[in-house]
């Protein structure tokens, strides 16, 4: 992997949610990890370490704090990194919305990660309240997904 392409992946690092990205080829492995302040770039065999500043999109993460906190709603979260997405297929219907009764155990969205689409289920019982991420959009790991006042 060349120069070039590196310096492509940290400005595609930066101007997403992703937390860490790992890519190896027969150079060698190259690793970007995000951080909150800079992002740390590390390439076997030479072991080279680049630093970017992480543009105005990278600090994405504070919007879900923002969104209302109650003491009696439970909060869903997203167990990894990925792509969150409401719907099973792009012809299906939404998976859940605000105000969709959900079981322990039902899907309430999908989360897409390396090719994979990865069913998210409910944990508790209860009435969805507010859905914290948009269609379509990256997410990192712990990151709230949905409120749900339990039942």
């Amino acid at each position: 992997m060349d120069l070039k392409q590196i310096h492509d992946l940290i400005k595609v690092v930066n101007k997403s949610n992703i937390g860490e990205i790992s890519i190896e080829d027969k150079d060698g492995k190259v690793t970007i990890k995000q951080k909150e302040d800079k992002i740390t770039v590390t390439s076997a065999p030479a072991q080279t370490v680049y630093a970017a500043a992480p543009s105005a999109a990278a600090p994405v993460a504070p919007a879900p704090a923002a969104a209302p906190a109650a003491d009696n709603l439970i909060t869903i979260k997203s167990p990894m990194i990925g792509t969150f997405y409401r719907r099973a297929s792009p012809d299906k219907p939404l998976l859940a919305e605000e105000g969709t009764e959900v079981n322990s155990g039902k899907v309430v969205c999908i989360i897409e990660a390396m090719k994979l689409f990865n069913e998210i289920e409910s944990e508790v019982k209860g009435t969805i309240v507010k859905i914290l991420v948009e269609d379509a959009s990256p997410v990192e790991f712990d990151q709230p997904l949905f409120l749900v006042q339990p039942a």
